[in-house]
């Protein structure tokens, strides 16, 4: 009976945490979707708005990849053995990846708003909003003390999976289109 209990218990971990991140998800391509854009750039010392999109996207992406070595590191698929304090690295880095990524995420849902011109742009819009829904699914799941062990490891895969898809769909296809901008 007890073993029932629990597994109910992941159970509703789980579909919390899903449900949060979808929720999340929804409510910023709603916003995105519905409210007027403002002129009110967050530039960071860049000289344009593509400029700091570009550079931000790009640091946010060499973080999000120094994230999945240091996983791989301490789940010991890079058959070295990980250091205590690796964990702790790995989530510095994460904070620092999410730090980075909000004034990207700020211009892009205030300032541009979301967008359908093209297939890429709405891709691009779409991953946009799944991305920070992957956020809170993986600290839902950090949070349950209840959740299945597997909940973060797949939340924090699809994070990685959707980061990589933003950054290939913006500052990827920005460099291959226009060439690197400038820093300011």
């Amino acid at each position: 009976m007890a073993t029932v209990a629990a597994t109910d218990r992941s159970r509703r971990a789980v579909v919390l945490a899903v449900l949060a991140g979808a929720l999340a998800s929804l409510a910023i391509g709603i916003y995105g979707r519905t409210a007027s854009p403002t002129d009110r750039e967050l530039l960071l010392g860049f000289n344009s708005l593509i400029a700091a999109k570009f550079w931000l996207t790009a640091v946010t992406g060499l973080l999000v990849t120094l994230q999945l070595l240091t996983a791989m590191w301490m789940y010991g698929r890079l058959g070295l053995r990980a250091p205590t304090h690796l964990g702790a690295v790995h989530r510095g880095i994460g904070a620092v990846a999410l730090l980075v990524s909000l004034p990207v995420a700020y211009n892009c849902l205030f300032v541009i708003g979301f967008g359908s011109t093209d297939a890429r742009v709405l891709l691009h819009s779409v991953v946009g909003c799944l991305v920070y829904g992957a956020f809170v699914a993986k600290v839902v799941g950090l949070q349950a003390p209840e959740a299945p062990s597997w909940l973060v490891t797949v939340a924090g895969g699809m994070l990685f999976t959707l980061l990589v898809l933003a950054v290939l769909t913006s500052a990827v296809w920005y460099l291959g289109a226009h060439g690197m901008p400038g820093l300011g």
